[in-house]
């Protein structure tokens, strides 16, 4: 598997506060990030996986609706993931 269980204790650690927190808004909008660059790399090479890249929309829209509650929630918050994931707003 692509994502074993070490890997997602250091995104959580690094951007959730702790390695248990995995419910904070940060830690599973850098999960979907890491997950969502694992896809399309896949779908580089297999265009025609249609499965695939449905699932890359809905990681895609999940990320996007986190991203929207936490701007209009804390404000600074949203802007220090932004800037440390480099995504594009």
């Amino acid at each position: 598997m692509y994502l074993d269980s070490k890997e997602k204790e250091e995104i959580f650690k690094k951007h959730g506060g702790s390695e248990t927190n995995t419910g904070s808004s940060e830690g599973q909008i850098a999960l979907f990030t890491y997950r969502i660059s694992h896809l399309t790399g896949h779908l580089k090479n297999n265009r025609k996986d249609y499965a695939t890249q449905r699932s890359l929309q809905l990681l895609v829209g999940k990320r996007r609706s986190l991203l929207d509650y936490l701007k209009s929630t804390d404000i600074s918050r949203y802007r220090a993931i932004v800037k440390e994931l480099g995504l594009r707003r």
